[in-house]
């Protein structure tokens, strides 16, 4: 591969400290590279430098001759007068971009929502977020260096970028250099992760499921290196490896060897032990929404939720902005009140919400963080039962990645991934019993956002999050519904199959003709769900089979059942033989894994399949 960049012995000084001492790196054509690494340790201010927007302090970044380089930077910079037009084509005339099947593709994907003549000035963050992408993506650039791209971007939009950046070059051209924090977007754009850390540049292939793998390793081959960091990284491993296999697939080192480390591993969470805590906790009533509708000014927001929140249950919850996300949260917190239906809560049930905001810590700016903390309470409980752990508010910081140091910092002084950390931990705290969690992820790199996955991962009650973030999303949660057309849906297919009804929708909306006919597919995708009755455990009724229908399902089911467990012993087999090739023979490694993942995704098939014929037999 053509070689696009190059950069030699880096080295770049802050007032207070050393970012990066001798780094060397290069680029080539076909390079897709996501750059991740703790909030501060210099990610942007790597991107920059080898974008040619900051000077190093010493060293130096070449490119290949006639390289273009397009930027997008994380504050998004435009005249006060701008247009959403103007500002993507620029004074291109329309008989020029409109014939460009790119450009087309970018503004029917990014702000075809949005009016062409709008100014920028009136539109919301996440929609001038959406202008600056489109503006560079239509650009003609070999080389896209993208600093946070996903930040105010909505699951959709977030989908649809990775899509787009996937196909955008032929296989071996053009080269990305993206930093993020969405876990997802690395996995299924990037094929090399950069990790920064301790003033260097650590290379590793594959994307952040990959980089995961090998850093276990790594840091198993010097176990006294960052112990408590390693143990979250084996812990996510451990959920990674079990439940999204196929996203390991890239690294080339021997596989059984990272299987071994997790071995001794538990499942992320002992389900029925904190099950039993919620249910003492909260009782067997928790809020119950039925037939909840809520409407503004003639405007319906809601109408016809059916939800029976369990003890210990842990929903995501999916929608475009302004769907009524942020409503139905008020429903359940008590902060709206439904218009028509009714919402029930259990006596006992204690709710706190973690909003985007930082209104918990604003009466406490001047404060040590210490002090705010030890003023709460003198021991938290983490885990359950015999894993029952008693933590001082020191040891919770500390296991937030605080620092001993900085228990001594005001909390106005504290960056924005250590406020909302601090938040999390007032909510906690005070011992709710049903959390909601509204964007928790703003300002949190990988490892801290893994910290908090660790911390919630032991916390008893019942759990409801809204999150761009589909990593944590899936994560934290069991189960996922959405708010289409007013409904609450819930989705057995998860985040998948709510971007496959978004999808549909929108071809819907944009050919009416359609629309009964897609809407009569989507439904009949899901038997026993629709819009109305989004959750037949909640009490809906499921439709009535006549008794060869339930036969003939019962017997599709069996038969998907034998399938599955037989396609899943040939995984195992397949994996295990790929410890006993010739690990330096890529093109018969890669051969291997490529029938591994196709069965795999055979498998991911066929428990869709089981989840429709469960779902209607139920």
């Amino acid at each position: 591969m053509a070689h696009l960049l190059g950069a030699e012995a880096l080295h770049l000084e802050v007032p207070t400290k050393v970012v990066f001492d001798s780094v060397t790196l290069g680029v080539a054509e076909g390079d897709r590279i996501g750059i991740v690494g703790r909030n501060g340790d210099g990610k942007s201010s790597l991107l920059m430098m080898l974008a040619g927007r900051r000077e190093p302090d010493g060293g130096q970044v070449t490119k290949r001759s006639g390289t273009t380089i397009g930027v997008l930077d994380q504050a998004d910079a435009f005249d006060a007068d701008e247009t959403v037009g103007h500002a993507i084509v620029g004074d291109r005339p329309e008989y020029e971009w409109a014939g460009e099947a790119r450009t087309r593709n970018v503004i029917d994907g990014l702000v075809g929502d949005l009016g062409w003549d709008a100014r920028l000035d009136a539109l919301s963050g996440g929609q001038r977020r959406r202008v600056a992408l489109a503006r560079l993506l239509v650009g003609d650039h070999e080389m896209l260096f993208l600093d946070e791209p996903t930040n105010h971007l909505d699951v959709e939009g977030i989908a649809w970028l990775a899509e787009h950046l996937k196909r955008r070059w032929p296989a071996g051209q053009g080269a990305l250099l993206v930093v993020t924090h969405d876990r997802w977007f690395l996995d299924e754009v990037c094929t090399t992760t950069w990790e920064v850390h301790d003033r260097i540049v650590e290379p590793f292939e594959g994307g952040y499921a990959a980089y995961i793998l090998q850093r276990v390793e790594r840091d198993r081959q010097a176990a006294a290196i960052e112990q408590k960091r390693q143990n979250l990284a084996r812990k996510e491993l451990a959920w990674l490896r079990r439940g999204a296999p196929a996203r390991t697939s890239k690294p080339k080192f021997r596989i059984d060897a990272a299987n071994a480390l997790i071995a001794d591993v538990p499942e992320i969470r002992d389900r029925v032990s904190l099950q039993s805590m919620a249910v003492q906790r909260l009782g067997k009533e928790v809020v119950n929404l039925e037939e909840a509708g809520v409407a503004y000014d003639g405007r319906t927001i809601l109408e016809d939720v059916e939800w029976r929140l369990a003890p210990g249950e842990r929903t995501g919850i999916l929608g475009v902005n302004g769907a009524g996300k942020s409503t139905l949260l008020g429903l359940i917190s008590g902060d709206v009140e439904p218009t028509s239906g009714t919402v029930k809560r259990g006596k006992t049930v204690k709710v706190a919400t973690l909003t985007q905001r930082l209104d918990e810590l604003e009466e406490h700016l001047n404060e040590p963080v210490r002090t705010v903390i030890g003023r709460l309470r003198t021991s938290f409980t983490v885990g359950s039962g015999s894993k029952a752990q008693e933590l001082t508010p020191g040891q919770m910081l500390e296991r937030m990645g605080f620092t001993s140091a900085q228990l001594s910092t005001p909390v106005k002084d504290l960056s924005g991934g250590q406020k909302r950390r601090l938040q999390l931990l007032l909510i906690l705290l005070d011992q709710p019993n049903v959390l909601i969690l509204d964007e928790p992820t703003n300002d949190l790199d990988t490892d801290m956002l893994a910290a908090m996955e660790d911390l919630l991962d032991s916390w008893p009650g019942t759990l409801i999050v809204v999150s761009h973030d589909r990593y944590f999303l899936e994560r934290v949660t069991d189960q996922q519904y959405a708010i289409l057309d007013r409904h609450l849906r819930h989705l057995p297919g998860g985040v998948d199959e709510y971007l496959r009804l978004r999808a549909a929708q929108e071809a819907a909306s944009a050919d009416p003709s359609r629309r009964s006919s897609e809407r009569s597919e989507s439904k009949s995708s899901e038997p026993g769900f629709d819009s109305a009755s989004p959750r037949r455990a909640g009490g809906a009724a499921a439709p009535a089979l006549s008794g060869a229908e339930r036969r003939a399902a019962e017997k599709e089911l069996a038969s998907v059942e034998r399938k599955m467990e037989r396609l899943q012993a040939d995984i195992v087999r397949s994996r295990d033989g790929l410890a006993e090739l010739d690990q330096s023979d890529y093109a018969l490694l890669n051969a291997e894994m490529a029938k591994i993942t196709a069965v795999e995704d055979e498998v991911a098939e066929l428990e869709e399949r089981w989840l429709e014929l469960s779902t209607l037999l139920e």
